[in-house]
Order: C-alpha cells, then structure tokens, then sequence
C-alpha cells in the first residue's frame, strides 16, 4: 500500500520514550495544543424565555409532579411533547400508587400542612380513577 491509501496515522503521544526518560514535545505538537486551547466551544446563547423558571424543590412540588403524571395518563392534560391527549389508566394508577407510597414512607415526617397536601392529592386522583374506569 502506498502512503496516500493508509486510513489512519498512528502517532505516539506518550510523555516518555521506552527508556523513561522524557521526550522533547514536536513542535507540531505545541501548535496543535495552542489552536485547541484557543478555539473554546461556541455554544448559542439560551433565551431567558426558552426555559421556563423551575419549582423549588420540596416534598408539595414533588408531590404535586406526581400528581400531574397521573393527569396526563387520564387524559386530561396534552402530552408536552406531542400535544395528543391520551387515556393510559394503568400509568394513572401507578402515580397514584407512588404517592401512596411515598405518603406511608414518610409518616411521622410530614408537618401539618404536607400531610393535609398528600392527603387531598390522593382523595382527588383515586375519585378520577374511579371516574375514568
């Protein structure tokens, strides 16, 4: 095979020779590593308005993610992505299970006010489920 025919260069990077001793960088080498250092990433800049502000993260706003899981697999709320409303009991279930879970998991370490939250989050959903069945 010719030169021009090969479809890679194997060129040995390593720091020392096989003796341990260190090598002398090629200059070549020095330029490439300059370029690259001075090239940074170019990423577009994120609109404000493209990502909307986040929860505070608590035990309500988990909760609360929950719950809208569970209405989206009602039915009631589009897919984000698609915009397709669609009937999915057995995920609906499943939400309302975690939360179930998460409500026993938890007992004696919710204050008032979340306990009275999981409490009315679960009544609602287990009456939709009754309603959509």
């Amino acid at each position: 095979m010719s030169e021009e025919e090969k479809g890679f260069i194997i060129k040995d990077r390593r720091s020392f020779d096989d003796k341990g001793e260190p090598k002398e960088k090629d200059s070549t080498e020095d330029k490439v590593e300059e370029k690259v250092k001075e090239e940074p990433k170019k990423e577009p800049p994120k609109k404000e308005a493209e990502t909307p502000p986040l929860p505070e993260v608590n035990f309500s706003s988990l909760i609360l993610s929950l719950s809208s899981t569970a209405f989206l697999h009602f039915g009631e709320i589009p897919d984000p992505g698609t915009g397709e409303k669609r009937k999915d009991l057995a995920l609906a279930k499943h939400a309302i299970d975690t939360i179930a879970m998460l409500k026993e998991k938890t007992e004696g370490n919710l204050d008032d006010q979340e306990k009275r939250f999981i409490e009315n989050i679960l009544t609602d959903l287990r009456w939709h489920f009754v309603k959509a069945k």
